[in-house]
């Protein structure tokens, strides 16, 4: 089968009450645990590159490493979603390389750390929701900057994002503003800034206000301390740190968030494998000798995340449709969203 639209399983999730880890990838063994995973747990896949991804392995490495799991494992949907997408000109680039669904990232100028206005968001991201739903691609986009109500600090998400001090009003989305900006650019999944300590309230207030738009939360990895007290016991210099609990996400979940990013979980699972492994046979020089652990470790977190975001049990109960069968619903206006704002 076929490589299917973000929108398809995120419409399944939001009928049947469960959300999908969106889980980002660079490499072929973070691609073979994410998809032993959702094997194992009859789960529906989001693989999601940044640009920073697609520069470190290369369009076709990176195509083809996705395509190889969807021949592997044929009765599982999975997208391929580009994220972060810094201008229309990237979403684009990515689309004409078989990415099924984009995300413009327009709460950013092009160089994906200035703050831009919210005229040039609406501006940028219907660009390319004109262009991706008429050939039945999906788009994400993004209302606020990720980022700390606690310290009104940004945040940077693999080189994307503002790092300065920023306004209250941006580091929250506005559930009316949420409103009009989906009801100007017809996307089909918006992520929303709720702070570190997500504030869960105005998450239902979003999700009351668009309630057919799928809700997307970023920066959301729960930063296991397993993870990081085996890396600082061979031989790391984290600091202590913390992530999203999962019981907030839950609750996310339950008030409308679709699609959760992962991405410093796997990392932090991979580099306690590789540390681990070297200090317990250091004379060994095989790759493979630490990609199979890390295969393994970050498989366990895949796991944890497609069980707690009651995704487990949903693959199978998922009819497949590819980016055609989804053009001709967009060019009906099927899925266009319903909101109380008018265009």
């Amino acid at each position: 089968m076929a490589l299917v639209p973000l929108r398809l399983l995120l419409d399944h999730a939001a009928e049947n009450g469960y959300g999908i880890p969106a889980f980002n990838v660079n490499n072929l063994e973070q691609v073979q645990s994410i998809m032993e995973a959702a094997h194992e747990t009859d789960s529906p896949v989001i693989l999601q590159a940044s640009r920073g991804a697609r520069q470190y392995a290369g369009e076709n490495f990176l195509r083809h490493l996705i395509l190889a799991a969807v021949e592997t494992y044929p009765d599982i949907p999975v997208v391929m979603h580009q994220d972060h997408g810094n201008s229309p000109a990237t979403c684009f680039g990515a689309a004409a390389n078989g990415f099924t669904s984009v995300m413009m990232d327009g709460s950013l100028m092009a160089d994906a750390k200035s703050p831009a206005s919210y005229e040039y968001n609406v501006a940028v991201t219907k660009e390319v929701v004109d262009v991706a739903h008429a050939i039945g691609v999906s788009v994400e986009g993004e209302l606020g900057c990720l980022g700390s109500l606690e310290t009104g600090m940004g945040e940077a998400e693999d080189g994307h994002g503002f790092e300065g001090k920023l306004d209250h009003s941006q580091l929250l989305t506005d559930p009316a503003e949420a409103a009009d900006f989906v009801a100007k650019t017809k996307v089909d999944a918006l992520a929303i800034a709720i702070g570190e300590v997500l504030a869960i309230s105005r998450i239902a207030e979003i999700h009351n206000a668009i309630p057919n738009t799928h809700l997307v939360m970023h920066g959301s990895s729960s930063v296991p301390q397993e993870w990081l007290d085996m890396i600082n016991k061979y031989g790391g210099a984290i600091p202590e740190t913390y992530g999203v609990p999962v019981e907030e996400i839950q609750e996310g979940i339950r008030n409308g968030v679709r699609k959760v990013n992962i991405d410093t979980d796997n990392r932090l699972a991979f580099t306690a494998a590789v540390r681990e492994a070297s200090f317990k046979d250091p004379a060994n020089f095989d790759p493979r000798h630490f990609n199979k652990p890390a295969r393994q470790y970050m498989k366990q977190v895949c796991l944890d995340r497609y069980q707690q975001f009651w995704a487990a049990g949903n693959a199978s109960k998922i009819k497949q449709r590819d980016i055609n069968f989804y053009a001709g619903l967009y060019a009906k206006g099927s899925l266009d969203p319903k909101t109380a704002v008018a265009a």
